[in-house]
Formats: C-alpha cells, structure tokens, sequence
C-alpha cells in the first residue's frame, strides 16, 4: 500500500482550486463550530476507545517513583529506549530514597543512551531528593507541587497523576498527540500548552488520560508519522487530514 508523508497546510489548502470536490468536505471541518468539534471530538474518543481498549503507558513501571523517573528519561527519547535502560536503573536505585544518595557519575552512565545524560542523571537525584526532604519519600498529588521538582514539567506531572493516580489532571500532549491532533484539525497549535488547553475544552475530563494514551498507540501503529496508513484509519471518517494531500492523490 502506498503511503503519504506530511505536506505545508498551506500547499494543501493550494489543492482546492485543483480539486475543490475533493478538497470541500476537509476545508468545511475549519468552519464547524465549537459544538461541532465538540462533537467530532467525543467521537474521535470513543472510536479510539473501540479499537485501542486497553489503554496503557508504553513506560514499563511497577510504581511511581519508577514511572516519574522514567517519564523524566522520556525527554527527547524513544519509550523503547528508555524500557532497555530503566531494569539497570531501578536495580540499582530500587527506591527514591537510594536514588536521593546516588552519585551523579553513576547515574550518568546508566542513563547515559538515552540522551543528554549529564541533565539527566541530575534531575533524576535532584527529583529523588527533592520527594525525600519536602515530601517525606511520598509523591505529591497536584500538578503545582509536582513541577517543582527537577526534570518535571506539566507534561510529565500529567503523566505521573493520570497513570499512576487515576487524577486527570490534564492531557498529556507529546510529539504524537501534537502532530494528530492537528491532523485531525481538533487544534491549530504547535505549542503543547495551547494543545492541552483545546483538548481540554473539547473532551469531557474522563476522557483526558486514556484519549492521550490511545493517541499515542494509534500514532505508533496507524497513523505514522512519515507513512499514515489513512486507508486503514478508523478515524478516517472523522479526520480532515489537515497537511496530507488528498486520498485520491495516494
């Protein structure tokens, strides 16, 4: 099957005056209304809860302490990765206490594969210190506390509190909630702050975890970055394919 990669929206918005019976029902989806995405959004969700029903971190982890340093790993690395490097570093630190008196050299060459090691290794300590002096060894339960901590932005915290706390907190947007969300024209964003607050305003909070983890597993098997497999979309239906060119061009 032939697939396509991503174009400029500009180029494709060029494509109407070629072909405006094809390009019409994707150009209608930036005029629909709020509730009309609203609609289409809960759609988007409950087809994502059809064909991905089990809805799981790709992160392997036993408890929080080893999903939060996971997810802080995560930065600017593959999931995969981090699986193959985090077993070493949990054998070696097996609680946030032993991690708050690791050495910065050590912790390092762990994690050293899984890119920029240095600021790593030391948000790591500085995270595994700052849960054992301000917290008593427990891991806070609110964004505002958790994003104190070293290594920890809102997107991490959003993680940490929905998978291991069941707390929808927020959405978690990563490069593949960023990229479909704009393909499925349910933000217009690049910024993942503005993202979170579109999906926010577009998906009841029951939904905020699980439609980020399904996202990204429907991110890694069907709509893949350089060759979507939109034939193949459940999603098709309701996706205006915001960047790609047109199916019939496929």
């Amino acid at each position: 099957m032939k697939t396509v990669g991503p174009v400029h929206l500009r180029d494709v918005l060029a494509d109407f005056e070629k072909s405006p019976h094809v390009m019409a029902k994707r150009v209608a989806r930036f005029r629909e209304t709020m509730a009309d995405k609203k609609a289409r959004a809960g759609k988007i969700a409950r087809q994502l809860a059809k064909s991905y029903a089990v809805a799981e971190c790709a992160l392997r982890h036993e408890s929080p302490y080893q999903l939060l340093a996971a997810t802080i790993l995560s930065a600017q690395c593959t999931d995969q990765r981090v699986n193959l490097v985090t077993p070493a570093l949990f054998q070696r630190y097996p609680t946030v206490q032993d991690l708050a008196e690791g050495q910065q050299a050590d912790v390092e060459q762990i994690v050293r594969s899984t890119g920029f090691y240095r600021a790593k290794a030391a948000n790591l300590i500085g995270m595994a210190q700052g849960i054992v002096t301000n917290h008593a060894g427990e891991f806070p339960r609110t964004i505002d506390e958790l994003i104190q901590l070293p290594g920890v932005g809102r997107k991490t915290a959003n993680v940490l509190l929905g998978t291991a706390f069941g707390i929808a907190s927020g959405v978690v947007v990563d490069t593949h909630v960023k990229r479909i969300t704009n393909l499925l024209g349910l933000t217009q964003s690049a910024n993942a702050e503005q993202i979170e607050r579109d999906l926010i305003e577009l998906l009841p909070s029951k939904e905020w975890v699980n439609f980020s983890h399904r996202l990204i597993h429907h991110g890694r098997k069907i709509c893949i970055a350089r060759r979507p497999k939109c034939p193949d979309c459940p999603l098709l239906s309701l996706c205006p394919r915001v960047g790609l060119p047109p199916l019939e061009e496929v």
